[in-house]
């Protein structure tokens, strides 16, 4: 009885009062709740949870379409402009000549100058910005417009200091930017 003795007075005075012992006493604490939920539980659902995944890949394309990751293969669309409006190259031209802007200009009248070729999503992107943090230059080659799609192109305007990338839209055939990018040399 002596040897079962020092055992347990080993076990509650040195070995559960260590780190190792005190892990391993919270590890069967856990161990012991997470046993009983699931004795208080009962038997799992098997229509719930993972265990309801599909037997086969959800198809969303017929397997005999064909090759489907071209968006197209013809020339993209021309963009379509209403009459009397200005085409994508000239509001470029123009929202790029009030971007660049004057020195010493407001930040007021500078908005002013991009509003009535910018989306109201733009304009509330460009609200309170400051035009001397604007990174800026002069305009150092042709504008190059690549279309997407009759209602949407793609504007690169060379800078000395890099280039501006514009987007522009026209849901009802009025080009206006509703994105600017700068990618710096």
């Amino acid at each position: 009885m002596s040897a079962v003795r020092r055992a347990v007075e080993f076990l509650f005075t040195r070995a559960l009062r260590s780190r190792l012992g005190i892990a391993i006493g919270i590890a069967a604490l856990v161990f012991g709740i997470i046993g009983a939920a699931q004795l208080v539980s009962g038997p799992g659902d098997s229509t719930s949870g993972l265990s309801n995944r599909p037997s086969q890949p959800i198809m969303t394309v017929a397997p005999t379409t064909g090759d489907d990751g071209a968006f197209s293969t013809g020339a993209p669309p021309s963009p379509i402009t209403r009459p009397g409006q200005l085409t994508p190259e000239q509001t470029a031209a123009r929202f790029v000549a009030a971007w660049l802007g004057k020195p010493g200009i407001t930040a007021e009248r500078w908005q002013e100058g991009l509003y009535s070729l910018s989306t109201p999503a733009l304009t509330d992107k460009l609200a309170g910005v400051d035009p001397s943090g604007v990174p800026a230059g002069q305009v150092d080659g042709d504008v190059t417009l690549q279309p997407r799609a009759e209602n949407f192109v793609e504007v690169l305007v060379p800078l000395d200091t890099g280039r501006i990338r514009l987007e522009l839209v026209a849901p009802d055939g009025r080009w206006l930017v509703d994105a600017v990018d700068w990618e710096q040399k």
